[in-house]
């Protein structure tokens, strides 16, 4: 397993880490994700392992708090070995007090959060959003609060727009508190709307991308092709709509694309989606879910190769969008890479 650090802090995780959102099953949507208890979830706690993963990733709203208390089960005993990772501010309640990063929320939810894991702290805490109607100065200082508690180490945020993201950096350059080192962001083949802003974003103020569903909301595991019906056991019937929406013509052309690099090279398409993934610039580490151990196993085959530079251009080119304003522009007349040239 390769190790790089978390943007601009002293962190090191592992290329690939483990979400657990499969882990619960409780609610329609999580049920449909997967319902992994804390015997199933110790088994793949312990093939993560074994293969480096060290980075275990959940949030709050999870099931509705059971994938904390499931990933808690699972490494119970093995604290020293693991990193975790978890988020707050969506809402988890009907009340006032369920939702958003004011102090009281999020002192509450790292408390809850706690309870749940059975630990004592944890080592990355990301805002699950941006929550518009507290000033950021508080978020922060909240989050400072908890980092001097020694309850929480490194600080994160997760799908934040641009503007978002820079101010919250912004006030905590100019009050000395606690930066975002990591943004968990959607960013797959069929999905690349986060290399446009926030990735020369994240260059500039080291700000580590944490990757989550890195396959497409389901789409790139090699079972979904131009022509067919969704299979039986994709869980797109149950949850489409709730995740990231993807265009059908470029799904299909990145999938011809990713089958004959599969042939080419003798990876599967999920493998081959990941590793282009882990060679885009910002990218700390890529979460794979797994409902079962052949799932995992296949996904951990990611790593430890790499695609050569024809197979990545031809993955660019099949998976290439036009961007939205204002890069539209300039990349129609084929500026945009003089002006912002590849990162390396």
């Amino acid at each position: 397993m390769e190790y790089r650090r978390l943007g601009a802090s002293g962190l090191l995780v592992p290329a690939l880490s483990f979400g657990a959102g499969t882990f619960g099953g409780r609610g329609e949507l999580f049920s449909a994700w997967g319902d992994t208890d804390a015997r199933q979830a110790r088994r793949l706690v312990d093939i993560s392992l074994e293969a480096g993963v060290t980075l275990f990733d959940t949030a709050d709203v999870y099931s509705d708090g059971a994938s904390e208390e499931v990933l808690g089960e699972a490494i119970r005993g093995r604290r020293d070995q693991v990193l975790i990772s978890t988020k707050a501010t969506l809402p988890t309640g009907p009340g006032p007090a369920d939702a958003g990063s004011g102090r009281g929320r999020l002192i509450s939810a790292v408390e809850s959060s706690l309870r749940r894991l059975g630990i004592d702290h944890i080592d990355l805490f990301q805002l699950h959003a941006f929550d518009a109607g507290t000033p950021v100065e508080e978020v922060l200082s909240a989050l400072d609060t908890l980092v001097r508690a020694g309850k929480i180490r490194y600080v994160g945020a997760s799908n934040f727009a641009g503007w978002q993201l820079m101010k919250s950096l912004a006030a905590a350059d100019r009050h000395g508190l606690p930066r975002y080192v990591a943004h968990q962001v959607y960013y797959s083949l069929v999905g690349r709307d986060y290399e446009w802003e926030l990735m020369p974003l994240g260059l500039d103020q080291g700000v580590g991308a944490v990757v989550w569903s890195p396959l497409g909301w389901g789409r790139l595991t090699g079972k979904i092709r131009r022509g067919q019906p969704l299979p039986a056991g994709s869980r797109l019937h149950q949850t489409a709509e709730a995740g990231p929406p993807v265009d059908d013509e470029v799904l299909y052309n990145v999938v011809d694309v990713l089958d004959e690099i599969a042939a080419e090279t003798g990876r599967t398409v999920p493998q081959i989606a990941l590793n282009w993934l882990l060679r885009r610039p910002t990218v700390s580490t890529v979460i794979v879910g797994a409902r079962d151990e052949k799932q995992l196993r296949q996904n951990l085959g990611a790593v430890g190769w790499s695609l050569d530079a024809d197979q990545i251009a031809r993955l660019d080119k099949a998976s290439a969008v036009t961007p939205p304003y204002p890069y539209y522009p300039y990349y129609r007349l084929g500026d945009f890479a003089r002006v912002n040239p590849p990162a390396v």
